[in-house]
Protein backbone atom coordinates (compact mmCIF):
# COMPACT_ATOMS: atom_id res chain seq x y z
CA UNK A 1 0.00 0.00 0.00
CA UNK A 2 1.49 3.47 -1.35
CA UNK A 3 1.73 5.90 2.15
CA UNK A 4 -0.20 8.99 1.77
CA UNK A 5 1.63 12.23 1.88
CA UNK A 6 -0.48 14.99 4.34
CA UNK A 7 -2.19 17.72 1.95
CA UNK A 8 0.64 20.50 3.61
CA UNK A 9 3.48 18.24 2.39
CA UNK A 10 2.31 17.84 -1.12
CA UNK A 11 3.83 19.85 -3.74
CA UNK A 12 1.67 22.59 -5.46
CA UNK A 13 -0.06 21.69 -8.79
CA UNK A 14 0.85 25.77 -9.83
CA UNK A 15 4.16 27.14 -10.77
CA UNK A 16 4.02 30.16 -8.54
CA UNK A 17 3.43 30.51 -4.88
CA UNK A 18 2.00 33.87 -2.70
CA UNK A 19 4.18 34.50 0.01
CA UNK A 20 1.58 32.22 2.53
CA UNK A 21 1.47 29.33 0.33
CA UNK A 22 5.74 29.64 -0.52
CA UNK A 23 5.67 30.20 3.25
CA UNK A 24 4.30 27.05 4.05
CA UNK A 25 5.71 25.14 1.24
CA UNK A 26 9.50 26.12 2.74
CA UNK A 27 8.09 25.27 6.34
CA UNK A 28 8.72 29.23 7.47
CA UNK A 29 6.37 31.82 8.67
CA UNK A 30 5.07 34.89 5.84
CA UNK A 31 7.18 36.90 7.84
CA UNK A 32 10.01 35.65 7.87
CA UNK A 33 10.41 35.33 3.90
CA UNK A 34 8.60 39.20 4.16
CA UNK A 35 12.17 40.03 5.95
CA UNK A 36 14.18 38.06 3.87
CA UNK A 37 12.64 39.51 1.04
CA UNK A 38 13.20 43.09 2.00
CA UNK A 39 16.81 42.00 3.30
CA UNK A 40 17.59 40.45 -0.63
CA UNK A 41 17.67 37.02 1.39
CA UNK A 42 16.00 34.08 0.87
CA UNK A 43 15.04 32.75 -2.37
CA UNK A 44 13.92 34.61 -5.34
CA UNK A 45 10.76 36.48 -5.48
CA UNK A 46 9.13 39.19 -7.58
CA UNK A 47 6.24 40.66 -8.09
CA UNK A 48 2.94 39.64 -10.91
CA UNK A 49 0.06 41.11 -11.95
CA UNK A 50 -1.79 44.65 -11.37
CA UNK A 51 -1.13 44.96 -7.85
CA UNK A 52 2.14 43.99 -7.85
CA UNK A 53 1.78 40.97 -5.27
CA UNK A 54 4.60 39.20 -4.36
CA UNK A 55 5.38 35.85 -6.20
CA UNK A 56 7.83 32.38 -5.90
CA UNK A 57 8.24 30.47 -8.97
CA UNK A 58 8.23 26.85 -7.78
CA UNK A 59 11.42 25.60 -9.34
CA UNK A 60 12.92 28.85 -7.75
CA UNK A 61 11.53 26.98 -4.31
CA UNK A 62 13.54 23.62 -5.06
CA UNK A 63 16.06 25.36 -6.87
CA UNK A 64 17.06 27.42 -3.95
CA UNK A 65 16.50 24.25 -1.01
CA UNK A 66 19.12 22.03 -3.50
CA UNK A 67 21.80 25.28 -2.89
CA UNK A 68 20.77 25.37 0.56
CA UNK A 69 21.72 21.80 1.10
CA UNK A 70 24.75 22.38 -0.93
CA UNK A 71 26.19 24.91 1.23
CA UNK A 72 25.71 22.90 4.16
CA UNK A 73 28.68 21.29 5.49
CA UNK A 74 26.22 18.40 7.02
CA UNK A 75 24.61 17.80 3.55
CA UNK A 76 27.74 18.31 1.50
CA UNK A 77 30.58 15.59 2.12
CA UNK A 78 32.91 17.97 0.46
CA UNK A 79 32.35 20.73 2.62
CA UNK A 80 32.75 18.91 5.83
CA UNK A 81 35.91 19.98 7.27
CA UNK A 82 36.34 16.58 8.81
CA UNK A 83 37.01 15.26 5.42
CA UNK A 84 39.29 17.83 4.19
CA UNK A 85 42.84 17.00 3.24
CA UNK A 86 45.46 17.91 6.32
CA UNK A 87 47.41 21.02 4.80
CA UNK A 88 50.71 22.12 5.62
CA UNK A 89 51.28 25.27 7.51
CA UNK A 90 54.38 27.78 6.37
CA UNK A 91 55.94 29.31 8.50
CA UNK A 92 57.20 26.88 11.09
CA UNK A 93 60.07 24.73 11.35
CA UNK A 94 59.50 21.09 9.96
CA UNK A 95 61.18 18.86 12.51
CA UNK A 96 61.95 15.35 11.63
Amino acid sequence: MESQHPSSFARPQRAFLNVRDAAAYLGLSPQTLYVWRHRRQGPPSFRMGVNGRVAYRLDALDAWIRDQEQADSRSNFALNPVSATPRLRTGYAVTA
